[in-house]
């Protein structure tokens, strides 16, 4: 198929925003999330994966436009996105671009994807895979750090991947936090809104934080039931955990990193200090190579472009 949806008949063209909304709505269609994380693991496990680095141009204004290409024995794609932060001021996604799949033997296009739905998705699937592996109390109550896209993705992965019951969210925007305690409730969920992520971090063994990352939003420190995933940070300039936070974990827990790419992107842990490529990988412990650790887990996330390659695959099964 050419691309994966199709637009009712209609007497005036779709405009860009309805275009847009279509085709996000199509992709999250075909990347559910538990057989997300299924095709995450598979693609781990799967020897004949290429994932060239990613090329990042800086653009006029402040924004970037990211390159991530990858490939299999079948799929191939190539995912364009820009990352504009100061969209937020004018009332626009940060994250914007597409996803292009195609048939490895004939180069035949067989789905356009939404990017920032690709994007959203993947990372929230990413951590659902992380937590089912890793997390000493999977099914415990969740605490959001951030009320974004990113967090939205993440309450939908890990309601439906691990059943979780109750989330508590905590964002510097009030009327975003509440927005998403809402939709929480619309998923069946206890949810509330706090204002101390800190004080309510011992009352949650689940914790993402899913933010911008100007600046740290979270020094408490887990005890040994804790699992923090750290997703808004991608860059060396970035961070959402303190410094003691990440060291206190690596002494006393366990720290896994999503892929060998953190040792030059992983903010939190460098502006802590500590060694990146002494930490196992999301890999190392899908194929059992890396035994669950006593004490609280830190997973860090930073995206690649092999986990949009997994959403790739999923769609082209999905049909």
């Amino acid at each position: 198929m050419s691309q994966s949806f199709h637009t009712p008949h209609r007497t005036r063209p779709f405009s860009a925003s309805e275009s847009a909304s279509a085709l996000a709505e199509a992709t999250a269609r075909l990347l559910p999330y538990p057989a997300l994380a299924q095709s995450l693991a598979e693609l781990l496990l799967d020897g004949s994966v290429v994932v060239p680095a990613r090329q990042v141009l800086s653009l006029p204004g402040g924004g970037s436009l990211f390159v991530m290409p990858a490939h299999d024995q079948r799929v191939a794609m190539t995912k364009l996105i820009t990352f504009t932060p100061g969209n937020a001021e004018r009332g626009l996604p940060s994250i914007q671009g597409d996803v292009l799949v195609l048939d490895v033997a004939t180069g035949t296009r067989q789905h356009l994807l939404d990017g920032p739905t690709v994007t959203a998705r993947r990372t929230a699937a990413v951590t659902l895979l992380a937590a089912q592996r890793l997390a000493p109390q999977p099914t415990g109550r969740l605490l959001l750090v951030g009320a974004g896209v990113q967090a939205r993705a993440h309450l939908e992965a890990l309601v439906a991947g691990l059943g979780m019951t109750e989330v508590w969210v905590a964002s510097r925007r009030t009327a975003s936090a509440q927005a998403l305690v809402d939709h929480a409730h619309t998923l069946g969920l206890s949810a509330r809104v706090v204002t101390d992520p800190d004080a309510a971090l011992t009352d949650c063994p689940l914790v993402v934080t899913c933010t911008p990352a100007h600046q740290v939003v979270l020094r408490a420190l887990p005890g040994p039931g804790h699992f923090v995933a750290a997703v808004g940070a991608f860059t060396p300039g970035m961070v959402e955990l303190s410094a003691p936070l990440c060291q206190h974990v690596a002494s006393h827990g366990q720290v896994v990193v999503d892929t060998a790419d953190a040792v030059h992107e992983a903010g939190d842990l460098l502006q802590a200090g500590l060694d990146v490529r002494s930490f196992p990988t999301l890999a190392q412990v899908v194929r059992g190579e890396v035994p669950r650790g006593q004490g609280p887990v830190l997973f860090k996330s930073c995206g690649w472009a092999g986990w949009d390659l997994a959403a790739a695959r999923l769609a082209m099964a999905q049909g």
